[in-house]
C-alpha cells in the first residue's frame, strides 16, 4: 500500500473475536434436540462466514436443506445463541491493544459482519465496552450479505473516506472478496478460521500473523 490508509474495517468472527465454540455449542444444542447429527468446532470452522442461516443449512444433512426444515432450526438457533454467545467467546490476543492504539491515533474504525445485526451489536457491547468503533454493522434484512460490497461501501461513505483509503482485515475468502469488490485493501488474518492459502487465493493483498502487525499500515 503506497499511501497511509485513513480508516480500518474489520470482520468480527475469526478476526477480532474467537467465537467458534459458542457457535458450535449453540447450534449443536439445537441439532441434538432435533435428533440430528452434531459437529466439532473444527468442522464449523469451514461452515461459518456467510451468515447464520447459511451456517444452519451447511450443518444439516443434505436431504434436510430445504426451507421447511431450515427455518425452524435457524430460529431456535438464533434465539439460543443470542443468550449464549458470550460464554467461551474471547478477543484474540493483541486485538484490544491494537484497537486501542488505532483509536488513540484517531483512525476511524468499523466492524462489518455476516453475523445477524443484533448478535453483532451484542458481542461488541460485551467484549468491547469502550466501543472504539464509529460503525458496527451485522447482517440486516435490507442489505445483502458479504461478499456483496454494499455494506462495505456504506461504511466508507459514512466515515467520509474513499473505499481505496480503507484497509479491510478479515479471515476468510468472503472477506477478501468483499474488500476486492468494494475497492478496499484486503488484508488476511492468518490467526482466524481459514488457512492462509484460502486468503491469498481469494485476493489478499497481504497476510498478517498477529494483530500488532496491522498497526504497520498506519505508520509512517
Amino acid at each position: 500500500m503506497t499511501n497511509r490508509p485513513k480508516a480500518a474495517v474489520f470482520d468480527l468472527d475469526g478476526t477480532l473475536l474467537y467465537t467458534l465454540e459458542d457457535i458450535a455449542d449453540s447450534l449443536n444444542h439445537v441439532l441434538s434436540g432435533e435428533g440430528l447429527p452434531t459437529h466439532s468446532p473444527d468442522a464449523y470452522r469451514f461452515m461459518v462466514g456467510n451468515g447464520l442461516e447459511t451456517l444452519v443449512v451447511r450443518s444439516l444433512p443434505g436431504g434436510l436443506r430445504i426451507p421447511a426444515h431450515v427455518r425452524p432450526i435457524f430460529q431456535k438457533f438464533v434465539e439460543y445463541y443470542r443468550h449464549n454467545q458470550c460464554v467461551k467467546t474471547r478477543p484474540y490476543p493483541g486485538v484490544p491493544e491494537m484497537l486501542a492504539e488505532l483509536s488513540g491515533r484517531g483512525i476511524p474504525l468499523a466492524v462489518l459482519s455476516n453475523k445477524a445485526h443484533t448478535n453483532t451489536l451484542g458481542v461488541i457491547e460485551h467484549y468491547f465496552p469502550e466501543n472504539p468503533f464509529q460503525i458496527v454493522l451485522g447482517l440486516r434484512p435490507e442489505a445483502p450479505a458479504k461478499p456483496d460490497p454494499f455494506s462495505a461501501l456504506e461504511i466508507a461513505e459514512a466515515l467520509k473516506v474513499r473505499p481505496e483509503e480503507c484497509v479491510y482485515l478479515g479471515d476468510s475468502n468472503v472477506d477478501m472478496e468483499t474488500a476486492k469488490a468494494a475497492g478496499m485493501y484486503a488484508v488476511g488474518a492468518t490467526w482466524g478460521y481459514r488457512p492462509k492459502e484460502e486468503l491469498v487465493q481469494a485476493g489478499a493483498r497481504k497476510t498478517i500473523d498477529s494483530p500488532g502487525e496491522f498497526l504497520e499500515f498506519f505508520n509512517g
